[in-house]
């Protein structure tokens, strides 16, 4: 006999039969049902009605040949065909001695009814049964008792059909939730979806940059197929791993990246998804995941956003017996649980680890924390590359120079860009993706759409010396990134942008460099001060993004003279209001005046300096301004140009 296997079917894995289709079979009963009582709805009457009455005097006259009594049911057979007329007319001799009929074709029946049905009234007749044997009726009795078993089928039936359609809804639901515990009697029930390897294309290979938390995560999944390697040496498999980093980092991918890679049972489930409005409810899930999880062991469990979950216990105005606390605390039991040869990993991911419980964090429980961070540029590059392998690119569409200007791009960000880039070319029916719309893609994602505002001339012209102010600034200042290009097209919420791309990522920030960008931000400001002798609400933005840099250089990184090598716990948001409330404040408010007043002072002195050097070169800011207003957009290579008539005055060196 010949064995057929996937290579029999073109690589493709033999067909297993459906299952039963319960709903269609419902759906064709329901139509028979109802298709039935439409035809016995409108189906003639088999017997005639009679009223106890016209029974009696149909025995009398002699037309009655046979009846069954059933209680007080009386069922029974004519001599002859019966009619409602022929009860109402008065009975002839002929009739009386069966003659008189009316002749017919052979094979067609008289009209009328052959049977009849009436019921017997309460009040007792004891005439009737001297009438009927007088009349030499047949008399048939039956038991109008059911049986017991009839009795509980006709009683149980319609439970089992509420219960069963119940039960039916429940699996109904399950499936759509992913093969959770939901529906009406799975409330606690686990809501984790389990992977298998074959379930899952996504490996290490797919995600790119990351190699320090790759190698992290790659030695658990090898602990957990070959446990003896480690074990021999004493390695203990750690217990939880903490996935930590800004959104869009790849937390999640990564966790899939594991479950890819890894030959074992994976478990993934959201917090949020533990918790509902009946209390126990998420503990019940906590216990039925784990459980689950252990019969699978080895296995990796994955919490997604913990936080919504794992937050401090005991903070807030809540009160600290909540459901939210309670699956906290089964958590925590679970975890600090785990018997020597359950070989169970927890994975979580969280963007917010300072709202994290301590006892969940400590060793023992999350023993290794794996920090996300956003990728420099060579990872960007590598994203990049992974997006667009299957978008047609332009010669010139250079992805390195695209991964130079996103500096601080995630690497959602970065597949967002690619998209857009594709549906921009799309648009305008392109058959390959040009530099040109990685260029308007990046800007539609960092400053938004063009929006067609109607702008007058004096507004317009405003625009164009704010940016013309920034941009000289950043051009004459010696420690500011390199300049990329400005425009005055409206985008978003602003009116205008001046664009600086850094040569480099920077993770270490400099007071010299910190000030000369404070002067840039404050660059358009005084551009309008020194041309129109008036100021905008066009410089709300930069003030903000200037004053809170200046309150951080001040309060957590040290860099004031007046205060010194301090930092004070200022400006730093609490994701709880209770903890806002009861936490105290580690200055006075002396201290807290003399804060606010450096903030002041270096905002004003960096204003000085940028107005001293604008109205040193007030010649090459009107002609960068006139640049504006005819091009609306220049690059730094066109800013290069108009700058180069001249040398620039030195600036004032930062102090």
């Amino acid at each position: 006999m010949k064995k057929f296997d996937d290579k029999d079917n073109g690589g493709a894995k033999p067909s297993r039969p459906k299952p039963f289709d319960w709903t269609t079979f419902l759906w064709i009963l329901l139509g028979w049902m109802a298709i039935s009582y439409m035809v016995n709805l409108h189906r003639a009457p088999s017997q005639l009605e009679l009223s106890y009455t016209e029974f009696k005097k149909t025995v009398q006259e002699g037309e009655v040949a046979e009846i069954t009594v059933k209680g007080d049911a009386v069922t029974g057979v004519f001599k002859q065909r019966m009619s409602r007329e022929s009860l109402k007319a008065p009975a002839t001799g002929s009739q009386e001695k069966g003659g008189g009929e009316e002749k017919r074709p052979p094979g067609e029946e008289p009209p009328g009814y052959k049977r009849f049905q009436t019921t017997l009234p309460s009040l007792d007749d004891p005439g009737l049964l001297t009438l009927l044997e007088k009349k030499g009726v047949v008399i048939n009795a039956e038991s109008d008792e059911r049986s017991v078993w009839i009795t509980l089928l006709v009683s149980a039936l319609p439970w089992v059909l509420i219960i069963g359609f119940f039960i039916y809804s429940s699996k109904k639901m399950q499936e759509r939730m992913g093969g959770g515990g939901g529906g009406p009697f799975g409330f606690g029930k686990s809501k984790a979806k389990l992977y298998r390897k074959s379930k899952s294309d996504l490996n290490f290979e797919n995600v790119a940059g990351l190699s320090n938390a790759k190698k992290e995560l790659l030695e658990v999944v090898e602990y957990l197929k070959d446990p003896g390697k480690y074990k021999d040496l004493g390695g203990k498999l750690p217990n939880g791993i903490l996935l930590v980093g800004p959104p869009g980092t790849g937390k999640t991918l990564m966790a899939r990246a594991v479950a890819g890679e890894a030959d074992v049972p994976f478990f993934s489930i959201s917090g949020s998804e533990f918790i509902e409005m009946f209390v126990g409810v998420g503990a019940s899930r906590v216990r039925d995941m784990f459980k689950n999880a252990k019969k699978e062991a080895p296995s990796i469990i994955f919490i997604d956003e913990i936080d919504s979950i794992g937050r401090v216990r005991g903070t807030g105005l809540g009160g600290g017996h909540d459901e939210r606390e309670q699956t906290l605390n089964q958590i925590l039991a679970e975890m600090d649980g785990f018997s020597p040869h359950e070989s169970i990993v927890v994975m979580a991911a969280t963007n917010r680890p300072d709202v994290l419980d301590p006892a969940l964090v400590r060793p023992g429980r999350f023993d290794r924390r794996v920090t996300l961070e956003l990728p420099r540029k060579d990872s960007r590059k590598k994203i990049l590359e992974i997006h667009a392998r299957d978008i047609p690119l332009a010669s010139d569409a250079d992805l390195e120079t695209v991964a130079r200007r996103t500096v601080g791009f995630s690497g959602a960000d970065l597949e967002n860009l690619v998209n857009e880039a594709a549906l921009l070319a799309a648009r305008r029916g392109k058959e390959q993706v040009e530099a040109q719309d990685f260029e308007e893609g990046a800007d539609k994602i960092i400053m938004g759409i063009e929006r067609e505002d109607l702008v007058t001339d004096k507004e317009k012209e405003t625009i164009a010396y704010h940016e013309a102010g920034h941009a000289l600034t950043a051009k004459l200042l010696p420690n500011t990134d390199p300049l990329k290009k400005v425009t005055i097209i409206p985008r978003g919420r602003a009116l205008g942008a001046t664009e600086q791309l850094p040569e480099e990522d920077r993770y270490n920030l400099g007071r010299r460099y910190l000030l000369d960008r404070v002067a840039v931000m404050l660059g358009g400001r005084v551009s309008e001060q020194v041309v129109f002798d008036d100021v905008t609400s066009g410089a709300g933005d930069d003030l903000k993004k200037a004053s809170q840099l200046v309150r951080r250089m001040i309060c957590q990184w040290g860099m004031s003279d007046k205060l010194g090598p301090v930092t004070f716990n200022r400006g730093e948001p609490h994701p709880f209001l209770g903890r806002e409330l009861t936490e105290s404040r580690d200055f006075s408010e002396h201290t807290a005046r003399l804060i606010d007043e450096e903030v002041r002072g270096i905002l004003v002195d960096a204003e000085n300096r940028v107005r001293e050097l604008l109205q040193s070169n007030r010649h090459r800011l009107d002609t960068l301004a006139r640049s504006l207003l005819d091009h609306e957009t220049l690059s730094d290579e066109e800013i290069d140009g108009i700058l180069e008539e001249q040398p620039p005055v030195e600036a004032r060196k930062a102090s």
